[in-house]
C-alpha cells in the first residue's frame, strides 16, 4: 500500500489539485502500485481506451456546438480586443479553384520550409541547417549553414591550463542548463531567421508561404544576441512593410483555446481574431532585454505587429483546423491561398508547399546523409565510435 504522508498544516502541496482536475483522480492513488495493472492485459486496455475516448469525443462534440451557436456569432470587428477585420468567414469552392489556377499551380506562389539536424560529441558540437524554396513549378533554391561548437581554444599558448580551462567550461555547462537552453535558442533564431530572409530576399514569387509565426518569439527576442536581434527585425519589416503578399502557418497549434474555437469551423470556413500587436507586447513584457535592444523590439512591436492579422482556418473536418498570419491588406486571400493548397492533402488539411519544401530539404540536408558525413570525418580522424553516445534521453 502507499505510504501515508504526514502534512502539518493541512494544505495541500502545490500542483495537486491541477492533478485531479486533469486526470480526475489524487496523485497519490496514482503513486499506489496496487492500483497499476499486472502484465499487459490488452483486452482491459482497449476497453477503457474505447471508453474514454469516446466519452471525450461526446463532450467535445457538445462543446464544439455550443461555440459554433453561441461563440462564432461574437467574434466581429473590434469586439473584444479584436482586429477591424475580425470576423467568421467562408471561401467558396469556385474561389479556391480560381486560387489553384490563378497562383498556385502558375508558380506565383512559393514556400520555404527547413530542416536541422545536429550531433553532439565531447569534443564537437555541429549543427547543420538545411533550406529550401519551392513551388509548383519546382525547387527555385536550397541554401544551407553549418555551426561548429568548440570548447577547446586553438590559440592557447599553455595547453594545461587549457585542458583545466575545457574541464571547467564543460562542468559549468552541465551544471548551468540556462547557457545549454541559451545555444539550442541560438541555433533555432538563426534557423527561423533564415527562413524568413530567403523568403524576401531568395525568393521572386508574387506569393510566399511561411512556417509558424512570421514574428516568431525567438526573432523579437533576438534569442538573447544583438546581431540576432538587429536581422531579423530588419527582415519582418521589409516582409510586413514592403512586400506584404505572404501567409504564414504553423504546422501545430499550440494556443488550445484557438484550436477548441477552431474545431467549431467547417470546412471551407475561417476565422480572423486579432493583429499581433498584443503578442509582441506580451513577447517584450516576458523578456529580459537590455536596455537598447528592448527599444529596438519595442519600436518594431508598435510600428509592424499591426499591420499583421491572426486567424484560423479548416480545410477538411476530417483535419484539425490551422492557424495562420497574413498582412490585414491581403487576409483574405492569404487565407485562401493557404486553404487552397491545404485541400490538396484533405488527409492533412496543411499547406502541401510547405510539406513539399521540408522534403526537398530532408532529401538534400537530412539527418541519414548528414551523419554519413560525421561518422567518415571522425574514421579519417582516426577517432572510430568512441564519441558517439548511442544511448537515447528517456522522454
Amino acid at each position: 500500500m502507499a505510504q501515508d504522508f504526514d502534512n502539518d498544516d493541512g494544505a495541500d502541496l502545490f500542483g495537486d489539485e491541477d492533478f485531479r482536475d486533469a486526470f480526475g483522480e489524487d496523485l497519490l492513488m496514482t503513486l499506489d502500485l496496487d492500483t497499476w495493472s499486472q502484465g499487459l492485459d490488452l483486452a482491459s486496455i482497449m476497453a477503457r481506451f474505447r471508453q474514454e475516448i469516446s466519452n471525450a469525443v461526446d463532450k467535445e462534440s457538445a462543446v464544439r456546438s455550443i461555440i459554433r451557436q453561441r461563440v462564432l456569432p461574437r467574434i466581429l470587428p473590434n469586439s473584444g480586443g479584436g482586429a477591424e477585420e475580425a470576423g467568421v468567414y467562408r471561401a467558396t469552392s469556385d474561389e479556391l479553384a480560381t486560387v489553384h489556377q490563378s497562383l498556385l499551380f502558375s508558380g506565383r506562389v512559393e514556400a520555404v520550409n527547413s530542416v536541422s539536424t545536429s550531433h553532439e560529441s565531447l569534443p564537437l558540437g555541429i549543427t547543420q541547417i538545411g533550406i529550401a524554396a519551392v513551388s509548383y513549378g519546382g525547387t527555385s533554391g536550397t541554401f544551407s549553414q553549418r555551426l561548429f561548437r568548440k570548447e577547446m581554444s586553438d590559440q592557447s599558448v599553455d595547453p594545461v591550463q587549457a585542458a583545466m580551462d575545457c574541464i571547467d567550461l564543460r562542468m559549468e555547462r552541465s551544471a548551468s542548463p540556462r547557457k545549454e537552453s541559451l545555444s539550442k535558442l541560438a541555433r533555432r533564431g538563426i534557423r527561423t531567421y533564415a527562413e524568413r530572409a530567403v523568403l524576401v530576399d531568395k525568393s521572386e514569387a508574387e506569393w510566399r508561404i511561411g512556417h509558424g509565426n512570421p514574428c516568431a518569439q525567438e526573432l523579437l527576442t533576438g534569442s538573447g544576441y544583438m546581431s540576432l536581434l538587429r536581422a531579423s527585425l530588419s527582415v519582418l519589416r521589409r516582409l510586413i512593410k514592403q512586400h506584404k503578399k505572404f501567409v504564414f502557418v504553423p504546422s501545430a497549434l499550440e494556443e488550445r483555446g484557438i484550436l477548441t474555437i477552431g474545431h467549431a469551423l467547417q470546412a471551407g470556413e475561417y476565422i480572423i481574431f486579432e493583429t499581433l500587436e498584443r503578442f509582441g507586447r506580451r513577447v517584450i513584457g516576458n523578456w529580459k532585454y537590455g536596455d537598447r535592444s528592448q527599444h529596438f523590439a519595442a519600436n518594431f512591436v508598435s510600428e509592424c505587429c499591426p499591420e499583421v492579422i491572426s486567424g484560423v482556418f479548416r480545410a477538411s473536418e476530417r483535419t484539425p483546423p490551422r492557424s495562420f498570419y497574413a498582412h490585414r491588406d491581403h487576409a483574405h486571400l492569404a487565407a485562401r491561398i493557404a486553404m487552397a493548397d491545404s485541400i490538396l492533402r484533405p488527409e492533412r488539411g496543411f499547406p502541401m508547399l510547405l510539406d513539399v519544401a521540408e522534403a526537398s530539404c530532408r532529401s538534400a540536408f537530412g539527418e541519414d546523409g548528414f551523419m554519413g558525413l560525421v561518422h567518415d570525418a571522425y574514421a579519417q580522424a582516426g577517432a572510430s565510435l568512441q564519441f558517439f553516445n548511442e544511448h537515447i534521453k528517456r522522454h
